[in-house]
């Protein structure tokens, strides 16, 4: 099987942070130190079991306690399929108690990824329920959707913080636009939308340690998406700490680098763990340069 390839295993260290917590935190502090803020994920999506829920669960709660511990500036972004959202309503509540409970303890902010459209509205009806008794979660919405548009109304009353990103999951033309233009014109909508609402939710919320991001995070490599959220904001006078753009490891670091110098806070999203294969696979079909790079890697001793 591919995911057991050596060289697999070997390429796809350019986009996860090792296979533990100890191995993610030391790319976590090197990231910082370069000016770099940082999502961590733990990777794994679609489990099956009780037993395997209840593990990734107390991985995450020990990751929000290891990144006040280690004192590394980073907040969690989270799967719900990976706590139990397929298994039991209950397991995954219990789940989500537990690491709401620790990042309120330790000040810290949990972002929910978005998954695949089956489960979009199961997610929003999570995310409320999780808001219901901690406000620092965010969440991400995904502009090849066509039910994003109106999803959002409701987000931005409620100011939830929002990582916009274009789309991973194959989907089907009943749900989603397929040509990527729409999905770009879709981005830009969106993100103006929420530009619209950014300084009424933001004034007075963004720390300067930057845990908790602001309303608006742009996920995206697509420059021309990036320039597009820049001109806009400045067009409504939006300073630039309310634009958070985020990108993930491995991928465009002279991008990053450019903002960073820019002033915008640039948010690298570093996930690890064992379940790196899907992860892996979604970056190599996102983006063809990841496929050559994998090519020129397979000749490489």
């Amino acid at each position: 099987m591919f995911s057991n390839w050596k060289i697999a295993r070997r390429v796809s260290s350019r986009f996860v942070a090792g296979e533990n917590r100890q191995e993610a935190i030391q790319i976590v502090r090197k990231l910082n130190q370069d000016g770099f803020l940082v999502t961590l994920a733990h990777l794994g999506e679609h489990t099956l079991t009780f037993e395997a829920a209840k593990i990734a669960g107390e991985e995450i709660v020990l990751l929000v306690q290891e990144i006040q511990n280690e004192k590394i500036q980073a907040n969690v972004s989270i799967k719900l399929t990976q706590l139990g959202l397929l298994i039991d309503t209950e397991l995954l509540e219990s789940n989500l108690q537990k690491i709401l409970l620790k990042a309120r303890d330790t000040d810290n902010f949990i972002r929910i990824d978005m998954e695949d459209s089956s489960i979009t509205g199961r997610t929003l009806e999570i995310l409320n329920w999780c808001r219901s008794s901690y406000s620092g979660v965010g969440i991400v919405l995904q502009s090849y959707l066509f039910r994003t548009e109106i999803d959002i109304v409701s987000l931005l009353d409620q100011c939830v913080p929002i990582r916009l990103v274009k789309g991973a999951y194959l989907e089907s033309n009943l749900v989603a636009f397929t040509k990527m233009e729409d999905v770009d014109k879709n981005f830009d909508r969106i993100t103006n939308l929420i530009l619209d609402k950014s300084i009424s939710c933001d004034q007075n919320k963004i720390s300067e340690s930057f845990i908790f991001p602001p309303l608006l995070a742009v996920a995206s490599h697509d420059e021309k998406r990036i320039v597009s959220v820049i001109e806009n904001a400045k067009l409504r006078n939006i300073p630039n700490k309310l634009v958070e753009l985020q990108m993930l490891y491995g991928i465009r670091r002279d991008l990053q680098e450019k903002y960073r110098e820019m002033g915008y806070p640039v948010r690298i999203y570093v996930p690890y763990g064992t379940h790196w294969y899907p992860y892996f696979m979604r970056r190599l079909a996102e983006r063809p340069a990841n496929v050559w790079f994998l090519v020129k890697n397979i000749f490489k001793t």
